[in-house]
């Protein structure tokens, strides 16, 4: 069974950084794709990042292009997202998911059948 948990979540002022860290269990993960979601308070979930955990092709919403790394520790079953230059808009629950398969919709929440229990990131300003 696919687990997926999330930590490195807190709050930090504007321009400050965080490092979020999603460990995977349960299975080989060389062939999925593993997303970063969020959502903020009256949003709706929306796409943040993810990578292809096998040859580590990464994707990024407009939003945090240049702001945010998403990355993988192979050996250690682990997806990070390095989050700088935080702003206030930033703040929201975020996400770790895993589609098992090399999917074009890598940014549609529903393509992932697994997910983490999230971590609250809170930027203040």
């Amino acid at each position: 069974q696919v687990q997926l948990v999330e930590s490195g979540g807190g709050l930090v002022q504007a321009g400050g950084s965080l490092r979020l860290s999603c460990a995977a269990s349960g299975r080989t993960f060389s062939g999925y794709t593993m997303g970063w979601f969020r959502q903020g308070p009256g949003k709706e979930r929306e796409f943040v990042a993810a990578i292809r955990f096998g040859d580590g092709r990464t994707y990024y919403a407009d939003s945090v292009r240049g702001r945010f790394t998403i990355s993988r520790d192979i050996a250690k079953n682990t997806v990070y997202l390095q989050m700088n230059s935080l702003k206030p808009e930033d703040t929201a629950v975020y996400y770790c998911a895993g589609n098992p398969t090399i999917t074009g919709n890598y940014y549609y929440s529903r393509a992932y059948p697994y997910w983490g229990q999230g971590t609250q990131v809170t930027v203040s300003s």
